[in-house]
């Protein structure tokens, strides 16, 4: 589900609602919506006005379970099919934060892919202060945080500063 409006500054691009933010159709409204929330320093006011962030992710809906009960990939033709008529409806963008593989593929190429999540948002300097890269903000990810302690310590002040100056 795309949540957006032409005058957004910001884009949160991420990779596909999980089946409790489909049903509610409001995205990131989880758990992981609290902790993007707090990486980013924005309130649910901010956070959700259209005139200010966009929210697009590579699919529009739930792709489903696995074998194994996680969330299936967002498939590849919703991207194809909608993602760049969206992104050209959004002119005004200063920042983007891409989150998770998928995103990070799909917006820094086949470079950020074969490198992995972990050392893409490692190098985030090397994107900054246009492109911001992170981990998804699952609970599934707290080992990353653990062994990361840059994350929270490093690139999240400097995010946090930069969206300020553009929200």
């Amino acid at each position: 589900m795309a949540w957006f409006r032409p005058t957004a500054r910001l884009l949160i691009a991420g990779q596909a609602p999980g089946l409790r933010v489909h049903e509610s159709g409001v995205p990131f409204d989880d758990r992981s919506g609290d902790r993007l929330r707090d990486w980013l320093g924005l309130g649910r006011d901010v956070f959700y006005d259209k005139d200010r962030v966009a929210i697009v992710p590579m699919a529009f809906c739930f792709p489903g379970y696995d074998a194994k009960g996680g969330d299936l990939p967002p498939p590849r033709r919703c991207a194809r099919t909608w993602h760049d008529a969206v992104m050209a409806q959004l002119p005004n963008l200063a920042t983007t934060i891409i989150i998770g593989r998928y995103a990070q593929a799909w917006h820094l190429g086949r470079e950020a892919a074969r490198a992995g999540v972990t050392e893409t948002v490692r190098d985030w300097r090397a994107h900054a202060p246009e492109t911001f890269v992170l981990p998804h903000p699952s609970w599934r990810n707290n080992a990353f945080l653990r062994r990361n302690p840059w994350f929270e310590a490093d690139l999240l002040p400097v995010m946090k500063r930069r969206i300020r100056e553009i929200v």
